[in-house]
């Protein structure tokens, strides 16, 4: 788990970021592993833990959605990955009410992970937010602060210069996951996953 930047910037070069080609269909939810829990910050300071479900969440399950899309970002240089994901998602979900998408930004600097110094990081982020568009679902930008590890253990992430993307059910289970940058095929597949999870019952 803790490799050297070398050690990914030669993956990269191999790759692209694509670590792993995209699930085409859906995982069955018998056999989908949970997301590990992990508590985000909005830019205006307040705290929730991802992803949302009637288990981590005090809300009713009808505020539960049916389908969560997870996007971390480890390091700046994926997140031109992240948006090739996030943007075809919008368009095609924009209008559901039974959708959310959140993009999580992981910060692990030792510095910026301290109150006086996170506190100001999230003022600035806050004054930088990107332009909403007209969509009943919106891109939530949240922060994760310190140490990562363990959380970065249980999805098998190794590689922190690219993005990853798992769609996540109610239950708080991966449906399908992807990473890099998104092709055409993936993103069918991820619109596809999610439509079958906003009818599943």
């Amino acid at each position: 788990m803790n490799r050297g930047y070398f050690a990914d910037i030669s993956e990269m070069k191999q790759h692209g970021g694509k670590i792993a080609v995209a699930n085409k269909i859906i995982v069955p939810a018998m056999t989908a592993m949970k997301f590990p829990v992990t508590e985000v910050s909005y830019p205006d300071g307040i705290s929730i833990k991802l992803p949302i479900t009637s288990e981590n969440v005090n809300t009713a399950k009808s505020d539960v959605p049916k389908a969560s899309v997870l996007c971390l970002s480890f390091r700046a240089s994926s997140l031109a990955m992240v948006d090739s994901w996030s943007i075809p998602f919008l368009d095609a979900f924009g209008q559901s009410k039974n959708v959310q998408l959140y993009e999580v930004s992981f910060i692990d600097s030792w510095l910026l992970t301290r109150n006086p110094i996170k506190k100001i990081l999230l003022r600035i982020m806050r004054k930088s937010k990107p332009a909403e568009r007209n969509n009943i679902v919106q891109s939530q930008i949240v922060y994760s602060f310190g140490d990562h590890y363990d959380f970065r253990k249980e999805l098998k992430i190794l590689n922190l210069l690219t993005g990853y993307i798992y769609l996540i059910d109610k239950l708080g289970r991966i449906r399908w996951q992807g990473s890099g940058f998104a092709t055409p095929d993936e993103l069918s597949s991820l619109v596809s996953c999610t439509s079958f999870l906003l009818e599943e019952k």
